[in-house]
């Protein structure tokens, strides 16, 4: 699986935690200056998940001010890009270029090599202000020259909508998951991230650049596949429907999925019968019959189904389920 450590400030003898918190903050964020009004009972909690130069961070903490000074960022300054996903609570951040309030639902873009200060509150009295960040190496990404913060500021991005989802959703599942990801993974979903990262971050720009169409070409694909995977179950689901769906020609649609070497037609039928295999070894679906698991996935017409299944797999879909459930059993 993928690295995934968490601190809880819980865990500590309570005279420590505040000190705690503000090394190891230092030590996975870039040195700041921490402050707190209340640190006699400090509670606070960290996730952190790393997928090559990318780190992911969930954050559950009190009303804190994070500052960036002059004399941190000469002392050290590895170059981030930091996106911060308020999940509750608000998140005040300002810079030289302004004070701007950040809600829930928003994307905060901050450059660490820019003085700043972020201050993060719960909704109501105590509590927690809760969210998750992501700090990824400016390097890999095609931004312009200059402070980051200054082309973002005021700017209002979401991570509800438009390409701002679609990164919302893969650092959720990535949350959601972990455990299904190797680290020979990493590389790949560091890939994935900062195209959806460049994908967010020229769409607020406007910007029409060579690398921008590009990323925005594979961004497409990555929507396109997250569409036909969510509708799998939809014996109507067709690359006419799916075209329509993202306001799209067919012809867009299918020279889109030629540089993915198949078919969308291909692409969905193959995904269907990964999903029916799957529920053929479970044996808490055994008592359900093959047409039935067959139709769960929008394959409705078992004689077809039946035909690709066994040029899938070398096996008819009976003989792979009881093969299935004879290795199970052996293994138990």
């Amino acid at each position: 699986m993928l690295a995934d450590t968490l601190l809880h400030t819980a865990d500590l003898p309570a005279a420590d935690r505040f000190d705690r918190w503000r090394d190891h903050l230092s030590q996975t964020y870039v040195p700041t200056e921490l402050t707190c009004e209340d640190t006699t009972d400090f509670t606070a909690a960290q996730r952190l998940i790393g997928f090559g130069a990318v780190q992911l961070l969930t954050v559950a903490h009190p009303a804190l001010t994070l500052r960036r000074t002059p004399e941190l960022i000469r002392r050290s300054d590895p170059g981030l890009l930091h996106l911060s996903l308020p999940h509750s609570g608000t998140v005040d951040v300002t810079s030289p270029h302004g004070t701007y309030r950040h809600r829930p639902g928003d994307v905060v873009v901050q450059d660490t090599s820019h003085p700043a200060r972020m201050t993060a509150t719960p909704d109501a009295g105590p509590g927690q202000a809760t969210g998750t960040c992501v700090f990824v190496p400016k390097e890999l990404l095609p931004l312009p020259a200059g402070d980051i913060t200054e082309a973002f500021a005021g700017r209002r991005l979401s991570h509800r909508s438009g390409p701002g989802a679609l990164l919302g959703t893969f650092l959720g599942q990535l949350l959601a998951d972990t455990a299904s990801f190797s680290p020979s993974d990493a590389p790949r979903l560091e890939r994935v991230f900062v195209d959806l990262v460049t994908a967010l971050l020229c769409h607020a720009l406007d910007t029409d650049s060579a690398v921008a169409r590009d990323v925005r070409h594979r961004t497409l694909v990555l929507r396109v596949k997250d569409h036909l995977s969510r509708h799998l179950h939809d014996p109507g689901l067709s690359p006419g429907a799916v075209a329509a769906a993202h306001h799209i020609s067919l012809s867009h649609l299918h020279r889109l999925f030629r540089g993915e070497e198949t078919t969308v037609a291909a692409w969905i039928r193959a995904r269907r019968l990964e999903r029916v295999r799957r529920d053929l070894a479970d044996p808490a679906l055994g008592a359900l019959p093959i047409h039935a698991v067959a139709a769960r996935w929008g394959l409705v017409r078992p004689a077809d189904f039946s035909r690709a299944f066994r040029a899938a797999y070398g096996m008819p879909p009976r003989d792979f389920r009881a093969r299935a459930a004879q290795e199970a059993a052996t293994d138990s």
